[in-house]
């Protein structure tokens, strides 16, 4: 087993927000202090959960909140060490270890960061065993992804590779399918058999799937539409795909 790597160059980063914080403290990330505002009600109640943890609580006023975090901070933050991400050969050994049938999402050069941290949340709340991003041109795991997966950043496991292209071909030789999402191409998701071992290729915002990406794609699925706006937000076509994939793994009895 590889040892995790981090692609920060900070010792320690901010996160903010209610549940990333929480999800935090709860999942054992090494954190240096907490920082609460005076105006919460339930400052007790986030105390508790620190106690005995030895992370240092610090309480702010309102004026340090709003001029250092976008809106929706909640009144609290931390400092954090940085994410450690999984080495691709790591991430891939997951399912086996569940003996679970496996099932991965591969982002190709989605930059938004709240379009990222979504796609997280549906990856944990849908039993995805792993995400694959791209080193270059891909939010990372940096405050506003883990704020928008509203915790389920601490317990999904991601992996950066230079080229997702490798890995790609790293999954197909274990036996894996791996599923393009694009609009317009293919057949519509519910009519693939998606009870398979599955890696679900998600296409950048506005550009969908590269060219070379979708080429090496085993196969291509949409999501058929009958309004005006013919896309959908990646983190939604993901959320669609992922339970579709819940579901007919359930009515086949397998795990996922």
């Amino acid at each position: 087993m590889k040892k995790p790597v981090r692609h920060e160059k900070s010792k320690s980063e901010w996160i903010y927000g209610l549940n990333p914080v929480l999800e935090a403290i709860r999942s054992g990330r090494e954190i240096s202090s907490v920082f609460i505002s005076l105006s919460r009600k339930d400052r007790s109640d986030i105390e508790k959960e620190i106690e005995g943890k030895g992370i240092k609580i610090q309480r702010a006023d309102r004026v340090f909140f709003d001029s250092r975090f976008p809106k929706g901070n909640q009144g609290l933050a931390a400092l954090v060490a940085p994410r450690e991400y999984t080495p691709l050969e790591d991430l891939l050994e997951i399912p086996a270890a569940r003996s679970e049938t496996p099932l991965f999402l591969i982002l190709d050069c989605i930059e938004d960061p709240r379009n990222f941290g979504s796609i997280l949340r549906i990856a944990d709340a849908g039993g995805v065993h792993g995400v694959v991003v791209q080193s270059h041109r891909s939010a990372l795991l940096g405050p506003e992804a883990v704020k928008a997966s509203a915790g389920a950043a601490e317990y999904v496991a991601v992996s950066v590779v230079s080229n997702i292209k490798h890995a790609m071909k790293a999954m197909k030789e274990l036996g894996i399918i791996i599923l393009g999402a694009e609009a317009g191409m293919g057949s519509p998701g519910w009519e693939q058999d998606l009870a398979a071992p599955l890696a679900l290729v998600l296409g950048s915002e506005g550009r969908g799937l590269r060219k070379t990406v979708r080429e090496d794609c085993d196969a291509l699925v949409n999501l058929p539409m009958k309004g005006v706006v013919n896309s959908l937000n990646a983190s939604v076509a993901a959320g669609i795909l992922v339970f579709e994939i819940m579901r007919q793994r359930a009515g086949k009895g397998r795990n996922c």
